[in-house]
């Protein structure tokens, strides 16, 4: 009883001492927000829509409408931050509500969520209740003002924060405190400094410039770097910008024209813009591209270097969104294939980690972890042979631009006829060529090589050659590349049709297979049918038969590879071949002389490497403790001098084929899954936290090993599992974040929550 009394004398004290000096939402609130709210709270997938990781998304408020919804039947109006209404009183037309003001006698929604959840917390690193739906795909309810009572009475556990430990004494009093004051907002926009200011002018100069072959090249620059988070050499850290068509030139506010996909008509006279990014920034959201003065000189290196010439300006409309071949057929393609390949990591982000992955059925199109390359361009028939490039583009036109659901079916059918046609095109122009080599893969720089890992409802990417070698790898040409990034970025409506999204989601389905295809020409011409029957067994046969184009199973290659074990003993070849352009050699999981860690670690470092290793690379028939395991696991690992290392233990799911839309269980072969071990923070979802001493490290590895059921795996979690109860929760939720501003500080965002599991 003296407690609570304490305790409330307190909170009354700490309320009239905020109220007298006067609460800032910039101060006060939304580091709150940032640290409590924006792990769920952000972007498209923010549950009822409500984004909290700044002013405009705060006072925007809640919607009953989601954004993804793979089933509707029409596509919906978008509702973008910043883009699609600006101020409260224009989303209040497009149906959103407010949380931080009384409504009809209610109270404000934000203040009666906080008080529910102060009311039912959970029990202290307990699991929580097995009724209480944390996945993604939970119905949220989203209740208005005057639906709040009967909610509170259904769902008592689903206050806010939401099935995770709750706020401080201190946090739940400030917000409760300003919302009573009226939720006074001051809004203090980010803006550039002045190295940034002279680079923003340098670039909206070039983007600006006059003449038809000007504006074609700019208009295919902002098709390529519209989702980036852009920053400048020598700008601020922490700044980032968005390339944006605006009404208004240089020098004037911006005023952002507002267009359902990049490259759909801007309806008026535009002007490209450097827009600075405001609000919170997120991992899964941040896909960074740096701009300098280099950068500026190799655009015009690329693209203005040589004498070709365009006559006029393509328009807009359906065909000039399906071909982007044909639409900018006037640009050499040596120059757009380049300037992807410089960056080729971001442009793999950007499809990998955008909006159109999101949920399994988006995602188990890929395989759960695969290598990637890219066709070297002189070695890229579509670049260097201009007879077969005009036969070639007419059959590049991807669906998607049209989204009558009774016509989905024929939709699909002539587009990948057009595809295959393109296939067996290339299939002989390929076999006419040279035979393939080591030269044909592109060396140029680090971006040459890539690891792909697909985390069941999300994925990621990472420059270098990381885990053992894959069960698939692909080789990607322009336009291979060209055509994965138009139908996954610039063509993708997340606000679309279930036919829009099913006809995005097939076709990508023929580009991993072209893509591994490819690949396939490297390997001896005897080995290459056994393995795609590898890759696509069971049911997979019948989609091979049914809409994938026959490989070339004649034409050599001169890699010298053995025909027995050719895929292995490519990726080991890789590896020693590309060394040089290799970001991440990998000791850990390729480990060839026993000493299995990394060797410029610090000595402690390497001893948890080393214990961990024997976690690696091995079936789960061997390691049942992998039937347990989420997708992607963070291990933090305190050194004993107050530093502490985080890995990111990654489950990689077998298939006998990801050749369907459905039925992905279907074709499950877990006895075949296996693990990867990397040093750092390998997903924008982590789905469980362990937190252990560098010297439990071996007895941590031992108690995994042992684990033979879920009652031998709760133990494990008992002793070192953070569970989202736990009492300290945030404080190792959040260091993970910390790590990456410590880490990789240009790529560093607030990690997300929504997929943090129950174990």
């Amino acid at each position: 009883m003296r407690i609570r009394l304490l305790l409330a004398v307190f909170l009354v004290i700490s309320a009239e001492a905020l109220g007298a000096e006067g609460i800032s939402y910039s101060r006060d609130i939304q580091p709150i927000l940032t640290q409590k709210c924006v792990a769920c709270h952000t972007c498209y997938d923010a549950p009822c829509q409500l984004n909290l990781g700044g002013t405009e998304g705060v006072l925007r408020g809640a919607s009953k409408l989601p954004v993804y919804d793979g089933e509707r039947r029409k596509a919906q109006e978008p509702t973008r931050l910043y883009l699609d209404a600006r101020g409260e009183a224009a989303w209040r037309r497009k149906d959103f509500y407010s949380v931080l003001h009384d409504r009809d006698g209610q109270a404000a929604l934000m203040k009666r969520m906080l008080e529910l959840g102060r009311q039912e917390p959970p029990t202290p690193n307990a699991k929580l209740p097995a009724d209480l739906d944390i996945g993604i795909g939970r119905d949220n309810q989203c209740p208005l003002p005057e639906e709040f009572d009967a909610y509170a009475k259904r769902f008592a556990h689903a206050g806010m924060p939401f099935a995770v430990t709750g706020l401080s004494e201190q946090e739940y009093t400030t917000l409760q405190t300003w919302l009573a004051q009226g939720a006074p907002v001051d809004q203090q926009d980010m803006q550039p400094n002045l190295s940034e200011v002279a680079q923003i002018s340098d670039w909206e100069r070039l983007l600006n410039a006059p003449g038809a072959r000007e504006s074609l090249v700019n208009r295919w620059l902002f098709e390529h770097l519209f989702l980036a988070h852009l920053y400048f050499d020598g700008g601020e850290s922490g700044h980032f910008f968005q390339l944006v068509r605006s009404r208004t030139p240089s020098g004037q506010p911006i005023d952002p024209i507002a267009t359902r996909r990049p490259n759909d008509d801007p309806g008026t006279v535009f002007y490209y813009r450097l827009w600075p990014i405001q609000g919170v920034i997120v991992h899964k959201t941040h896909i960074t591209y740096p701009l300098s003065a280099q950068k500026l000189a190799r655009v015009r290196q690329l693209f203005y270097s040589g004498d070709w010439r365009a006559d006029a300006v393509p328009g807009y409309g359906a065909q000039r969104r399906a071909n982007p071949f044909e639409t900018f057929a006037a640009i050499p393609p040596q120059a757009r294939y380049q300037f992807m390949l410089d960056n080729a990591e971001y442009f793999v982000r950007t499809f990998i980690r955008g909006p159109v992955c999101r949920g399994q059925i988006a995602t188990d199109v890929i395989r759960d972890n695969f290598w990637t390359t890219f066709q070297a361009p002189e070695h890229d028939l579509y670049l260097t042979d201009a007879k077969y490039r005009e036969e070639a583009t007419p059959l590049l036109a991807m669906p998607g631009q049209f989204d009558d659901v009774g016509d989905l079916l024929g939709l699909w059918l002539a587009y990948r006829d057009k595809r295959n046609a393109y296939e067996q095109l290339r299939m002989k122009a390929y076999a006419k060529a040279p035979p393939a080599a080591w030269g044909d893969i592109w060396r140029g720089n680090d971006n040459a090589l890539l690891s792909i890992f697909r985390h069941f409802d999300s994925a990621s990417v990472r420059k270098g050659l990381i885990g053992d070698v894959p069960k698939t790898l692909w080789l990607l040409d322009y336009p291979l590349f060209e055509r994965t990034y138009y139908q996954l970025v610039v063509n993708f409506d997340v606000f679309g049709n279930v036919s829009h999204q099913a006809q995005t989601r097939l076709y990508f389905d023929l580009i991993r297979n072209g893509a591994e295809v490819n690949f396939l020409r490297l390997l001896p011409a005897a080995a290459r049918q056994a393995e795609l029957d590898s890759w696509y067994q069971n049911s997979g046969r019948l989609k091979m038969w049914l809409d994938y184009q026959g490989i070339d199973t004649h034409t050599p290659s001169v890699l010298g590879l053995p025909e027995k074990y050719a895929k292995r003993a490519f990726g080991l070849a890789l590896v020693e071949h590309f060394a040089a352009v290799n970001a991440y050699p990998d000791p850990i999981n390729r480990c060839r002389d026993g000493r299995c860690f990394r060797p410029q670690a610090a000595p402690v470092l390497q001893r948890v490497e080393q214990a961990l290793s024997r976690l690696v690379s091995r079936p789960a028939t061997e390691l049942e403790v992998i039937d347990e395991l989420p997708e992607a696991t963070l291990l933090r690992v305190e050194r004993g001098d107050g530093r502490r290392e985080i890995y990111t233990l990654l489950r990689n799911r077998a298939h006998s084929n990801v050749a369907f839309l459905l039925g992905e269980s279907l074709r499950y072969q877990p006895g075949l899954d296996t693990l990867t071990l990397y040093p750092g923070v390998l997903t924008s979802y982590p789905n469980f936290i362990f937190d252990l001493q560098a010297s439990e490290a071996d007895a941590f590895v031992a108690a995994l090993e042992q684990v033979r059921d879920p009652a031998s795996f709760e133990r494990v979690v008992e002793r070192w599992g953070i569970r989202r109860s736990h009492p300290d929760f945030w404080h190792y939720f959040l260091d993970l974040s910390n790590y990456l501003r410590e880490t990789e500080p240009v790529e560093a965002g607030m990690l997300d929550m929504n997929r943090y599991q129950n174990l």
